[in-house]
């Protein structure tokens, strides 16, 4: 089955609710080994993009996950880069800032990892933290001790859309290309997942108490990623949301927009110049020794 991945890609400036944004959709597969044949089909191309990618050595790819906890963004990662050389991918979790990162500006920690040119770099949480954790938990932003008007929050925020659309254009404009998940999993099924991981001897350890306190804060979280989506999603460093129910479903769609990202670019071996023909040349000549 075709995956339009423009289907849930956030139009730029487009109000975004995700109340009436499915967290479940029809599903793209029609079996458990459908399923793994299309996940095999999508990574064994993700592979070979990925080799031309280095080989061509012009553009980077920046793939960005945010997500309630428990929403599947280590197995999306996990499943659908599992073809990829990881010599020419990098995958960075972000979590609490520490004392040296709070004495920088909020894009600090994360831009010293970007991706460099024919690499994928993958930040599991990331930059937007700071417009979405950070505006639940106003005491965080406290913390930073960032010089703000305490009298116009909104303020802060927008600055902050500003500051991420801005490093996004840069970023854009020098050749890396940016796609941004969003898995949208319900309240509910987050529920039955975390008491799974508590249950699962060989998953609680993934588990902490803040996790369940965090749910109280849901219709927060929710209206932070609404403005977030709605304030950041572009032409060149688009949002999706993907549902997030079904696992399965949601890594397919992932490894789908991936796909089309790196097709778009058009890429192929790069051809020889003359000098380095004369090289190849000389090499083989050597060699035939």
């Amino acid at each position: 089955m075709r995956i339009d991945s423009k289907k849930y890609r956030v139009r730029p400036h487009t109000k975004v609710n995700l109340r009436k944004s499915p967290t479940r959709g029809k599903p793209h597969y029609t079996s458990k080994a459908d399923y793994r044949a299309l996940l095999q089909d999508h990574t064994s191309k993700l592979s070979e993009l990925q080799t031309l990618l280095y080989a061509q050595d012009r553009y980077a790819l920046l793939v960005i996950f945010q997500a309630m906890d428990a929403a599947g963004k280590d197995g999306a990662i996990k499943h659908v880069m599992s073809g990829i050389n990881p010599q020419g991918c990098q995958v960075f979790s972000f979590s609490h800032p520490s004392a040296m990162e709070l004495d920088h500006d909020f894009l600090w920690r994360t831009t010293r990892e970007l991706p460099e040119r024919g690499r994928i770099g993958i930040f599991n949480r990331s930059y937007y933290e700071e417009v979405l954790i950070v505006r639940v938990h106003r005491e965080i932003l406290e913390s930073e001790r960032i010089p703000w008007d305490r009298h116009d929050e909104d303020d802060v925020w927008e600055q902050r859309y500003q500051s991420i659309r801005d490093l996004e254009k840069h970023l854009h404009r020098n050749g890396t290309r940016i796609v941004k998940f969003f898995l949208h999993v319900s309240k509910e099924e987050q529920r039955k997942r975390l008491l799974a991981r508590v249950d699962d001897p060989k998953s609680n350890w993934k588990v902490k108490l803040s996790d369940a306190q965090e749910r109280k804060y849901w219709k927060e979280y929710r209206s932070a990623y609404e403005a977030c989506l709605c304030a950041t999603s572009s032409r060149n460093a688009p949002w999706y949301v993907v549902p997030a129910d079904d696992k399965q479903d949601a890594r397919l769609i992932v490894s789908q927009v991936i796909l089309d990202t790196l097709k778009a670019l058009d890429m192929s071996q790069p051809k020889p110049d003359a000098k380095r023909r004369k090289e190849l040349q000389a090499m083989r000549r050597l060699l035939a020794k």
